[in-house]
């Protein structure tokens, strides 16, 4: 580690620290989009076999709660880099006393020190962690070691090539908007806070990890609305319901990977 490397994870650590000071849960808990996602992310993960999960970047804990509450006889271990978020997380699970489920703070760099390689059959990551680490290709490298031989990896990232924001942007004028992801750096979602983070196209992702078997992949909010326009269908059912199966009928096109979000399945 350098002096270089910790002052950008401090700082990515400072953010999500602040985060978790700004109602991050009670939002989260209502918006109707993001749990929609949330679950297929689940769905998805779920098919493959494993008993012994890490997840990388879990914020308050929402999905290591739910896997260690639905798969009581399997062993989860959860990291964040916000102490803050992680005290949130182990909060989670305490109230239900989840014995099966630990969380500890750690960013990518420390986790082969803290677990050990071939010590994980399943490893996921929700809501784009990897996006705010400073070298992806190491995290894969890292990510490898930490999978048992033919282990699993449900990797999703905020996508580069966000078709629907960059015209609709366009459209408005809002020129930096348009093509924030495009930059080397992306500043992250918050119009008054920067976070620095990097934005992945498909064929960047799947560079980083071509030491793995690539197995599927999925693209979301193509049509339907990121989360953070959830306000624009949350009173009206039918209206995401209809946005929502256009979306998995554009799987079979091109435009699977122009979403806002993309979701890879590797295999070690």
């Amino acid at each position: 580690m350098n002096d270089k490397q910790d002052s950008y994870y401090a700082k990515v650590a400072d953010y999500y620290d602040e985060d978790a000071t700004l109602g991050f849960e009670a939002r989260a808990n209502v918006n109707t989009s993001l749990d929609r996602i949330r679950n297929d992310f689940r769905k998805i993960t779920t098919k493959y076999e494993f008993n012994d999960a890490l997840e990388i970047g879990c914020g308050p804990g929402f999905d290591v709660h739910w896997f260690a509450s639905t798969y009581p006889d399997k062993n989860f271990a959860a990291v964040d880099i916000s102490e803050e978020m992680v005290k949130l997380a182990q909060k989670r699970l305490n109230k239900d006393q989840l014995k099966n489920a630990r969380v500890i703070q750690s960013d990518e760099r420390s986790l082969i020190e803290k677990f050990g390689e071939n010590s994980f059959d399943l490893i996921y990551v929700y809501f784009g962690a990897l996006n705010t680490v400073e070298d992806l290709n190491f995290s894969s490298i890292q990510i490898h070691k930490l999978l048992r031989p033919n282990g699993i990896a449900v990797l999703t990232f905020v996508n580069k090539w966000y078709l629907r924001e960059l015209l609709v942007q366009l459209l408005k004028l809002n020129f930096k908007i348009a093509f924030a992801r495009i930059g080397k750096v992306w500043g992250g979602y918050s119009v008054n806070r920067f976070l620095q983070s990097h934005c992945y196209s498909p064929n960047i992702v799947k560079k980083a990890f071509s030491q793995f078997t690539f197995l599927e992949h999925k693209g979301y909010s193509i049509l339907y609305p990121p989360w953070y326009n959830d306000h624009k269908i949350r009173n009206n059912k039918q209206k995401a319901d209809k946005l929502w199966n256009l979306d998995q009928k554009l799987q079979k096109t091109n435009l699977w990977s122009k979403g806002e979000y993309t979701l890879f399945v590797f295999q070690k």
